[in-house]
C-alpha cells in the first residue's frame, strides 16, 4: 500500500487527509483546523496565508500523532483548494499583502474601465471580448475574477504592487511555501484568463497580458497537476512534521479535482457540488462558453479536458447563516443534542444533521415562502454584485421551519437553474453525482432530485471529494494510476435518490418564480448598495 498526504484548502478550513492506495483510496485518517475569512465592509474578501499555513501545520501534526503511519512512509503530497484567490507574493514568497478570496468583489471600477465600455455584448466591450474567447475560451467579465484583483492592487495600493514578483493562487502559494519552488498548474493558470489554452498553444498569453496591462514576469512557470512541483524543503518539514525530500505535486483547484473524486471523469458526466459555494460542473473535450449564463469550459486537471462550468457565490454558506440568524434561540438545545463545537467539519456534519430533523417534515414549497441565496452577489447564471438574499412570500403563519426548509429548497432552486442553462449547450448526465458537506443529509440530496428531477448519487465521505482528487492527481504522478481516466473504478455510488415526479410538479410554480426574483428586483439591490 502506498500512503498520500492530500490538503484540501477551503473558505472555512483546512482538511488534511492520509489515504492509503491499492484497489481502492482508503481514508486512514484525517485532522482538521478552521481559519477565518475577513469580508470586508467595502466588498472585499480576504485570507491570511499564515492563517492557511498554520492550519496546515498543526492539522498535519495531530493526524500523525494519531496513526501508526510514518511520515516518511508518505509517497507523496497534494494539494485541492479554492480557485480565483489572488496571491501577491515578493521575490521570496512571502505575500505583499493579504491574498483576496474569490469572494472579494471590489473591483467594480477595474473592470468597468477594463472591459465594460463601448460596444459591448454581454456586458464585456466587444474588441477585448472577442480575443479572449478566441484565445482562453472565456471572458474576464465577472468582478470577482483574479484580473480584476489584480488591477484593484495596482490601482488602490501602489506601494504593495511595486514589492510584487510573483502572482499565485492559493495551492500554488502553499506548494511554494513547500517547495520554495514558484509554479502554477494549468487549472489556476486558466483561471486567471490570461492563459492560452487551444491545442498546440498552451501557455502564457503575451496578447491577453498586453491587452489587460499585466506584468508578464509575474506570472509563473506552468505544470500539469499530476507533476512533481518539487521535493519538501527542510524548513518546511520541521515545520509540518514531515520528511524533507517528499515529493510535491501540483494539484489542482477545487472546481477541478472534485470532480475527479466524486468519479465525475469521463465527457458527458455531470457533477453537482455543494460546500462554502456551489456549482454545476460536465466534463467535455471541446472549448465552449455562454456569455450570456456567464458559463465556460474551463481548463481541467487533465491535458485536453474541460469542465463546462457554471459557479453560485454561497450554497453551504447560506446553511452557516441558518445556523448564526434563525437558530438562535435554539442553540443551546442544538449545541447540546449535536456537540457541534469540536472544530468546523464536526459543525458542518452537525449542521446538516440538524436540517434533517428540523425541516423533513416541511412540504414541497414551505409554505410558499421563496429564499434567495445570493448572500454576497451573484455569479451565475447571471453576474450582480449587488444581489442580495431576501425571503419571499411570508405571511402569518409562516414558522421558522419552513424558513429553514425554503433556504435549503433556494440553493437547489438555483444549482437546478445553472443545471438548465448547461443544457443549452451540451447534454448533462442523469443520474448526477452529488458532493460537497450539502451531500451528508439524505433530506437535502432527496430534495436536490425531487427539484431537479435527476436521478442523484453519492459517494462514500461526499465532503472529501476534493482530497481524494488530491489524492488521485499524485497517484497519477508517481504511476500508482496509469491515469485520470479510471479515477471511477476506485469510486463507484454510495447511495441512489431517484425523483418523485409528484414533488417534482409541486416545485415547479417555486422555481418559475424564483427565477423572476432577481430581475423584478435588480433595480432596488443597486440602491441598496453601500
Amino acid at each position: 500500500m502506498k500512503y498520500l498526504l492530500a490538503y484540501d484548502i477551503g473558505t472555512t478550513g483546512v482538511k488534511t487527509c492520509l489515504f492509503g492506495v491499492e484497489r481502492t483510496f482508503e481514508l486512514l485518517a484525517a485532522a482538521s483546523r478552521s481559519y477565518p475569512l475577513y469580508v470586508l465592509p467595502d466588498g472585499g474578501a480576504e485570507q491570511s496565508g499564515e492563517d492557511w499555513w498554520r492550519g496546515m501545520c498543526e492539522s498535519t501534526r495531530e493526524l500523525f500523532s494519531g496513526t501508526k503511519v510514518s511520515p516518511s512512509e508518505i509517497a507523496g503530497i497534494s494539494f485541492c483548494s479554492q480557485m480565483q484567490g489572488l496571491v501577491l507574493t515578493d521575490a521570496s514568497g512571502v505575500p505583499v499583502r493579504r491574498p483576496m478570496s474569490y469572494m472579494d468583489q471590489r473591483a467594480v471600477e477595474e473592470i468597468r474601465k477594463g472591459i465594460a465600455y463601448g460596444i459591448q455584448i454581454a456586458g464585456a466591450n466587444i474588441f477585448k471580448l472577442l480575443p479572449s474567447l478566441m484565445i482562453t475560451g472565456a471572458v474576464s467579465s465577472s468582478v470577482k475574477d483574479p484580473l480584476w484583483k489584480y488591477k484593484w492592487v495596482e490601482a488602490h495600493e501602489p506601494e504593495n504592487f511595486a514589492r510584487a514578483s510573483w502572482w499565485l493562487d492559493v495551492k500554488d502559494y502553499l506548494v511554494s511555501r513547500c517547495t520554495g519552488r514558484f509554479t502554477m498548474t494549468e487549472d489556476s493558470a486558466f483561471a486567471t484568463l490570461l492563459y492560452d489554452n487551444r491545442p498546440g498553444h498552451e501557455g502564457w498569453s503575451d496578447k491577453m497580458c498586453s491587452m489587460f496591462g499585466v506584468r508578464r514576469e509575474l506570472l509563473p512557470p506552468i505544470i500539469r497537476s499530476e507533476d512533481e512541483a518539487g521535493e519538501l524543503c527542510s524548513q518546511a518539514a520541521v515545520e509540518l512534521g514531515l520528511a524533507a525530500g517528499t515529493p510535491v505535486f501540483g494539484g489542482g483547484g477545487d472546481s477541478s479535482l472534485i470532480g475527479i473524486g466524486a468519479g465525475a471523469v469521463s465527457v458527458g458526466d455531470t457533477h453537482i457540488y455543494s460546500g462554502t459555494s456551489g456549482w454545476v460542473s460536465t466534463v467535455t473535450d471541446r472549448r465552449m462558453a455562454d456569455t450570456s449564463c456567464m458559463i465556460a469550459a474551463i481548463t481541467g486537471a487533465r491535458s485536453g479536458r474541460f469542465n463546462y462550468f457554471a459557479e453560485m457565490e454561497t450554497a453551504g454558506k447560506a446553511l452557516e447563516w441558518v445556523k448564526d440568524h434563525l437558530a438562535l434561540d435554539e442553540i443551546n438545545i442544538y449545541l447540546e443534542k449535536k456537540d457541534i463545537s469540536q472544530g468546523y467539519e464536526s459543525t458542518y456534519r452537525s449542521l446538516y444533521d440538524y436540517m434533517t430533523e428540523t425541516v423533513k417534515d416541511v412540504p414541497p414549497g414551505s409554505g410558499g415562502v421563496i429564499f434567495t441565496p445570493w448572500l454576497h452577489g451573484n455569479r451565475c447564471p447571471f453576474e450582480d454584485p449587488d444581489a442580495t438574499g431576501m425571503f419571499f412570500g411570508i405571511r402569518l403563519e409562516t414558522g421558522k421551519t419552513e424558513m429553514i426548509h425554503a433556504v435549503l429548497e433556494g440553493v437547489f432552486y438555483h444549482l437546478r437553474w445553472m443545471l438548465e442553462c448547461q443544457d443549452r449547450k451540451l447534454k448533462t448526465s442523469n443520474p448526477v453525482r452529488f458532493v460537497g458537506g450539502g451531500a451528508l443529509s439524505p433530506v437535502s440530496c432527496q430534495m436536490l432530485a425531487d427539484i431537479t428531477g435527476r436521478t442523484i448519487e453519492t459517494v462514500r465521505s461526499p465532503q472529501n471529494a476534493g482530497a481524494v482528487g488530491a489524492a488521485a492527481v499524485a497517484a497519477a504522478g508517481l504511476g500508482i494510476l496509469s491515469d485520470l481516466d479510471c479515477v471511477r473504478n476506485f469510486i463507484p455510488a454510495a447511495a441512489s435518490y431517484f425523483p418523485s415526479a409528484e414533488k417534482h410538479r409541486l416545485y415547479e410554480p417555486y422555481y418559475q418564480t424564483f427565477r423572476k426574483l432577481h430581475s423584478a428586483n435588480r433595480k432596488l439591490y443597486k440602491g441598496l448598495r453601500k
